[in-house]
């Protein structure tokens, strides 16, 4: 896809852009987005790749935190990003006693190497102990 072009015929430079593009459109890119954390949340791990998993950490931490607090605004707060609500219910009622005392760094990444169809370098996204 071509960059747009200004009145003078340049490029427009991407100050100021946050995250990955990933190949996707704004509104698959944040399905996949929810759909990984919810299922992260699930199983407490999920192997992607390591730019999906560079994107779902910070998502999956600010859910954690919600669920530290335990209101109801922060339920519905997580309720509204995660597509499943067994989900939440596990989240608040396991994960937000369990990390109580931790402030941040709930998961981590550990790299696995590439992966054999593509050569996609791929990672584990886990939570801490």
């Amino acid at each position: 896809m071509r960059q747009p072009l200004t009145r003078l015929g340049r490029k427009r430079l991407r100050h100021s852009v946050k995250g990955r593009q990933l190949s996707r459109e704004g509104d698959t890119r944040q399905a996949l987005f929810r759909n990984l954390v919810t299922d992260f949340l699930r199983h407490g791990k999920v192997v992607t790749t390591v730019e999906k998993a560079k994107e779902i950490k910070p998502m999956a931490e600010r859910v954690i935190t919600l669920a530290r607090g335990g209101s109801l605004h922060q339920r519905r707060q997580a309720a509204a990003f995660l597509t499943d609500a067994s989900v939440v219910r596990t989240v608040f009622s396991e994960l937000g006693p369990r990390f109580k005392t931790r402030n941040g760094g709930y998961t981590r990444i550990v790299r696995l190497g590439p992966r054999k169809g593509d050569a996609a370098e791929m990672a584990t996204l886990e939570l801490v102990e």
